[in-house]
């Protein structure tokens, strides 16, 4: 089996390489990114290209599967460049795989994906993917998962797995993600039990994680076996402040949305903080995920809990 990855440096990239190598049903991986690596996994070679404006066809012909994770997080303050490369680039990824005769495709959705939704019991796949409008993030990967829609009806014999994870945390990848989110604001070094004193105990602050190595099984699963549609991904617990101020060896304190918001708010108008206040807005907003689907159909079952990825993603910082 010959398997493409877009996005196949990032943090879940990485994983689902590591995952690929050891399964002897995969004979060659072709990742795609647009800066070369040092790193020479097994079974692996490199091509360097832009899902938003480079010919893809000819690096997807011959390959049995696809695995689509090229995704802009940044810059939010710039709508135009992630909507171009994520949303138009998904377009052009999955037109190319069409093109190129590729029969499996299994594309990076997200919890984000999901419309606002209950925090006091977990919603399956059915639950709607509209996102929350405001949030670039979750917008386009509402929009993708329409795009899909139409793609599946157009193209009925490719097989189309949508895999929607929680948040996805690792050692290796804790520094770039606090650059991505938190930016100048939260220095490393501030960043270990003792030192945050306090962690706001928000109404609707309840969200799941996963460690990227569960994370990149989920997708050599989805490659691997016969399986479409969507598939909810996170590890247990669900995460809330009082865990958080556990790990952080801080206290809880409740705290006005409306006050937190707008410090958010000012953070990123003023080019502080990375990460929009509207993704704020929707986190508050996320259902809780039932994975049952995964573990039932897909095989998978995490070996990291949801607060192992957070320590391993503080301990990265």
């Amino acid at each position: 089996m010959h398997i493409v990855i877009t996005g196949a440096t990032g943090n879940v990239g990485t994983s689902v390489i590591a995952s690929l190598a050891e399964d002897d049903a995969v004979d060659s991986v072709l990742g795609i990114a647009t800066r070369l690596p040092a790193w020479q996994p097994p079974k692996t070679r490199w091509a360097q290209a832009d899902v938003a404006h480079d010919d893809l066809v000819g690096h997807l012909r011959g390959a049995d599967a696809l695995i689509h994770l090229a995704w802009l997080l940044q810059p939010t303050h710039d709508p135009v460049t992630t909507w171009r490369s994520n949303v138009e680039g998904s377009i052009r990824v999955f037109d190319a795989a069409a093109e190129a005769g590729v029969r499996t495709i299994v594309y990076a959705s997200s919890v984000g994906a999901y419309s606002p939704g209950p925090k006091d019991r977990p919603v399956d796949e059915d639950w709607p993917t509209h996102g929350w409008p405001t949030a670039g993030y979750t917008r386009e990967k509402a929009y993708v998962e329409r795009v899909l829609d139409t793609f599946e009806r157009e193209h009925r014999d490719t097989r189309v797995v949508r895999l929607r994870p929680g948040f996805i945390f690792s050692r290796e990848s804790a520094a770039e993600q606090r650059r991505l989110f938190a930016g100048p604001l939260l220095p490393e070094s501030l960043v270990r039990p003792g030192l945050v004193p306090v962690v706001p105990d928000l109404p609707g602050l309840r969200f799941q994680a996963l460690h990227s190595a569960d994370a990149g099984e989920a997708y050599r699963l989805a490659v691997t076996r016969d399986v479409r549609g969507a598939f909810n991904l996170a590890a247990d617990p669900v995460i809330d402040a009082p865990q958080l101020a556990e790990l952080l060896g801080a206290r809880t304190l409740r705290a006005p949305t409306t006050a937190v918001r707008a410090a958010v708010a000012a953070a990123w108008r003023l080019r502080l903080l990375p990460a929009s206040p509207h993704l704020f807005d929707a986190v508050l907003r996320l259902p809780v995920m039932d994975v049952t689907r995964a573990r039932t159909e897909l095989g998978w079952s995490p070996r990291h809990t949801a607060l192992d990825a957070m320590r391993a993603f503080l301990d990265g910082l």
